[in-house]
C-alpha cells in the first residue's frame, strides 16, 4: 500500500508509491548507453592546453594543474553587478552580486569522480572546501553552495567533469526553513535533528550505505526519489568550511565508493550532489549540521510535485539501499 513519509529534519512529506513500485536495478534499462568520451577534446575549454578559454585560475592545485577553479564565463552572479534604477513598487530588488566559480576536477575529459583515483577525488574535495571558505569571506555573500551536475538531465552543459560554487547575496526560503526547523527541534528536544537522524539510521540499519570514522551515508527514510542519499558528518559542525583534512579524505573516499556503485549498478546515471551549510548570516548555528545530498536522476518531476511540493518515489528507500549495497564497485 502507498504511504506518506516525512523527513525529520526538513519536515518535507514524500509519497512512497508502492502500488507502482519498481525494482531499483531496472532504472538503467530506461536510458540509452552513453558513448565513451575521449581523454582530451580540442574543443573543450576545460581540457589542458585550453586554459586561455576560461581565463586565469582563481585557484590551482599542482603544476601542471590537477584541479583548478575559474570564474564562470556565464555567471549567474558576479562581483561587479550593479542595479539600474527602476520602478519595482512593492517588489524587492537587489544587485546580483556574488560568486560563481567552476571547479574543474581533473585534467581528464573522460573520467568523472567515480573513475578517478582516491587521491584525485580527495584533491577535488579539498578544492571544494578552499573555494567555499573563500566565498564565506565575501561580504556580499550570505549563502555559499558547492554543487555538481552530472549528465544532461542533471543540468550539465559541458561534459568535462566539474563542480560549481555559487555564493549568493540572499538566503533561499527553503534553506531558511530548514535552519528554522533545526532550531525548533533543538529547543524541543535539546539535540541536533541531524545527529539524531544519523543515530536512528544506524539503529534501524535498513538504509545504511556506509559508516566510517567521520561519516554516515544512507538512503533517506523519506527519500524524494529513488537513491536519494545523505552523507552526514559525525562531528557536529554547521558549515562545510569547518571540515578538517582528515574528514575531507574520509568524505571523498565515501563519495568515490557511492558514485562507483551508481556507475556500475545503474550504468553511469545522471546525478546531482550539493553540500548544504548554514547561511553565513546565521553564523555557526549550534542547531544546524552541514551535509551532502546526492540525487540520482532516474525519475522526473511532474504536475503533482509542482502543485503540491511533495515528491512521489516509486521505489522503497530500503530497496534502494539493498540494491546499492549489493553492487560490487
Amino acid at each position: 500500500m502507498p504511504e506518506l513519509r516525512q523527513n525529520l529534519a526538513t519536515k518535507e512529506w514524500v509519497v512512497i508509491a508502492t502500488e507502482r513500485a519498481r525494482r531499483p536495478e531496472d532504472f538503467h534499462k530506461d536510458r540509452p548507453a552513453r558513448a565513451p568520451l575521449p581523454e582530451r577534446l580540442d574543443s573543450c575549454p576545460f581540457c589542458p592546453g585550453n586554459e586561455a578559454r576560461t581565463g586565469d585560475s582563481v585557484y590551482a592545485l599542482g603544476e601542471p594543474w590537477r584541479v583548478r577553479a575559474v570564474r564562470n564565463k556565464f555567471p549567474a552572479l558576479t562581483p561587479e553587478a550593479r542595479l539600474d534604477p527602476g520602478e519595482a513598487g512593492p517588489y524587492l530588488r537587489r544587485a546580483g552580486q556574488g560568486v560563481h566559480e567552476v571547479i574543474i576536477e581533473s585534467p581528464s575529459h573522460a573520467k568523472h569522480l567515480a573513475l578517478l583515483e582516491p587521491e584525485q577525488v580527495r584533491e577535488a574535495f579539498f578544492v571544494y572546501r578552499e573555494r567555499f571558505r573563500e566565498s564565506w569571506k565575501n561580504p556580499s555573500v550570505c549563502t555559499s553552495l558547492v554543487f555538481k551536475n552530472h549528465g544532461a538531465s542533471a543540468g550539465t552543459s559541458l561534459e568535462h567533469p566539474h563542480a560549481q560554487l555559487i555564493g549568493s547575496p540572499v538566503v533561499p526560503a527553503h534553506l531558511r526553513h530548514r535552519v528554522d526547523q533545526a532550531e525548533a527541534y533543538l529547543r524541543k528536544h535539546g539535540a541536533c535533528v541531524f545527529c539524531d537522524m544519523r543515530k536512528e539510521e544506524l539503529r534501524q540499519g535498513a538504509r545504511i550505505l556506509a559508516d566510517t570514522e567521520h561519516f554516515t551515508a544512507f538512503v533517506l527514510f523519506a527519500a524524494l526519489s529513488p537513491f536519494h542519499i545523505w552523507v552526514l558528518p559525525k562531528r557536529h559542525a554547521a558549515s562545510f568550511g569547518e571540515a578538517t583534512d582528515a574528514e575531507l579524505a574520509d568524505l571523498s573516499a565515501v563519495m568515490r565508493v557511492l558514485l562507483r556503485k551508481l556507475h556500475v549498478g545503474l550504468d553511469n546515471p545522471d546525478f546531482n550532489f550539493l553540500i548544504q551549510s548554514v547561511p553565513q548570516d546565521r553564523g555557526h548555528a549550534g542547531s544546524f549540521h552541514w551535509y551532502l545530498s546526492l540525487v540520482v536522476r532516474v525519475s522526473q518531476m511532474a504536475g503533482f510535485e509542482l502543485g503540491s511540493g511533495m515528491f512521489i518515489n516509486t521505489t522503497l528507500p530500503e530497496e534502494s539501499a539493498r540494491f546499492l549495497n549489493s553492487v560490487q564497485a
